[in-house]
Formats: C-alpha cells, sequence, structure tokens
C-alpha cells in the first residue's frame, strides 16, 4: 500500500519505520526539506518528499501528524484531485500553553479532530494521538500476544476506520471502536485512555470512563 505522512516528528518518524517494515511503501515530508531526512531515510527505505502534494499523489492512506496549530498552514488544496476513497489519518492533540495557544472552538468544546477536519477538508480517523510515539516501534506485539497494546479509533467513515483499524494490526497492536468524531473527546489528553498501555478491555473501560470537560491543564487559561 502507498502511505503519505506529513510531519516527521517522533509519531511520524515512528510510524515510517513501523510501514515500512511490514511492506509500505512510505513517502513522508517535513517543514525542513528532503534534506533533513536522511537518516531516516537510509534507515527505513522510505521515500523523504519534498511538499506535502508528494505525499498525497497516489497514496491510500495519509498520516497528518504536525502540531496542532500549524494545521491551518497545510495547502488549502492538498487533497485536490486526491482519490475519493483516501484515507486521512490524524493524530492530533490541543496543547494550548505549551505549544498551540488559545483556538477557541476547541475551548468551546469541539472536538480536536473536528477543528482539524474543517481545515483539512477531508473526512478523518482519529488514532495514535495518546500513544507514546516510542511505543509505536518498541511495543509492537504479534496478533494474540498477551501484553499486546490496543488503541481507539474514532472515525465517521466506517469503511475508511476498517483500512485504519487493518493498518494498526499490520504494525503490531490492536483496536477498540471509539464511534465517531463527536465522540473523540474520549481520547483527548488527560482521559483515562490517553497514554493507556492496556489491552482492549482497558481501553473500552477507559473509554467509557472518559469526562468531556477540559482539565484545567489543558485549557488555555485555568479558569476555561
Amino acid at each position: 500500500m502507498q502511505i503519505g505522512i506529513i510531519g516527521a516528528g517522533q509519531i511520524g518518524g515512528n510510524l515510517a519505520r513501523r510501514l515500512a517494515a511490514v511492506g509500505h511503501s512510505v513517502t513522508i515530508v517535513n517543514s525542513r526539506g528532503p534534506h533533513t531526512l536522511g537518516e531516516l531515510v537510509a534507515e527505513t527505505g522510505v521515500t523523504a518528499g519534498a511538499s506535502a502534494a508528494d505525499v498525497v499523489r497516489g497514496a491510500r492512506v495519509v498520516v497528518v501528524t504536525v502540531p496542532l496549530k500549524a494545521v491551518p498552514d497545510l495547502p488549502s488544496d492538498l487533497f485536490a484531485g486526491a482519490d475519493d476513497d483516501l484515507v486521512v489519518i490524524e493524530t492530533h492533540n490541543y496543547y494550548p500553553r505549551e505549544r498551540d495557544g488559545l483556538i477557541a472552538e476547541i475551548e468551546d468544546g469541539l472536538p480536536e479532530s473536528r477543528w482539524v477536519e474543517r481545515h483539512l477538508g477531508r473526512p478523518v480517523v482519529k488514532v495514535f494521538n495518546g500513544t507514546y510515539a516510542e511505543d509505536i516501534t518498541a511495543g509492537a506485539r504479534p496478533a494474540g500476544a498477551p501484553d499486546r497494546i490496543a488503541v481507539p479509533v474514532a472515525g465517521d467513515d466506517e469503511a475508511a476506520k476498517r483500512v485504519v483499524r487493518d493498518l494498526v494490526d499490520e504494525i503490531g497492536f490492536d483496536t477498540v471502536d471509539a464511534g465517531g468524531l463527536d465522540d473523540s473527546w474520549r481520547q483527548q489528553p488527560d482521559t483515562p485512555v490517553y497514554g493507556l498501555r492496556g489491552g482492549v478491555d482497558a481501553v473500552v473501560k477507559a473509554l467509557a470512563e472518559a469526562d468531556r470537560e477540559r482539565p484545567a491543564a489543558f485549557r488555555a487559561h485555568p479558569a476555561g
């Protein structure tokens, strides 16, 4: 499968490693240029793209994993001409104090994934936003392993979500259907599932125990 990754930070880089390791054709791009991706290319055999458009062209799946505040800076025509069945994965979290600044819509209760979807202009599937980056490589396990980590997957398009869940299984993780994007707040920072290194049952329980109110530490101002 041809897969594009926009963002070569810890999550994007480790996803590139795992996806390439199981045989997918991966093109990755970052904001600093392909010359900065030489080590990753040499290690994994992935292709360094020159622009975000390079990773979308011909891809079956595109992963967008840039800082949340950078999403509006992506090209407005990023997905122009893309196939209707292109699956877009997003891994974002809102960190207003440390990185992103105030985003009023999210402060007012809009799930991060809805905000991302509106800016990208494409349906998205949310996964790996609460996973430690190192676990994407070090935590991968074969199907049936007793210590296999499960991750929640949220999205409105059931066919797209199935593609993502199969892909996640392939790179070494179980999945739990976390509902549609309107339910993706259950995966936001400081919820029980965020950072959880547990199996399917633990993830199901954690999602059920989530509180929709965004914790003060993850709001732009303590008083909300």
